[in-house]
């Protein structure tokens, strides 16, 4: 699924769509929103770097949640476990997202796009993905 600023597609059956124009967002949310667009730090842990790839690794307890971050190059996740989220995104939009184990999602970016979200570990138990941010070399 491509995931951009600018074109944003209709949520796969595993992501529901709660809210868009920051509806129910509090002030501290906006507020963190605007300090997390230049985090880069796309995980809670770095767990291997080349030139082409890094791995980031996310292990969220449940109630557990990461801050805003931001993706401006492709990557793709993969899920370690089952587990459920909420994401808060740039652009004001609120998803339910649930994950299978093993699933995995590719994203890419157009120049100049990318994509700034949150993950809220909703689920009753730890959940656990890899992320891998891709380098392109010319």
């Amino acid at each position: 699924m491509l995931q951009t600023a600018k074109n944003v597609p209709v949520p796969p059956p595993d992501e529901i769509l709660m809210g868009e124009n920051f509806e129910g967002w509090s002030d501290a949310l906006r507020d963190e929103l605007l300090h997390g667009m230049a985090n880069t730090q796309v995980g809670q842990k770095l767990l291997s770097a080349s030139e082409r790839v890094k791995v980031w690794s996310i292990v969220l307890q449940p109630g557990e949640r990461i801050g805003f971050h931001r993706h401006d190059s492709d990557y793709f996740w993969t899920a370690l476990c089952e587990g459920r989220s909420i994401q808060h995104s740039h652009d004001g939009r609120t998803r339910r997202v649930v994950y299978s184990q093993g699933q995995t999602r590719h994203v890419a970016f157009a120049p100049g796009e990318y994509l700034v979200h949150d993950l809220h570990n909703v689920g009753a138990v730890s959940y656990t993905h890899l992320t891998l941010p891709t380098i392109l070399l010319v």
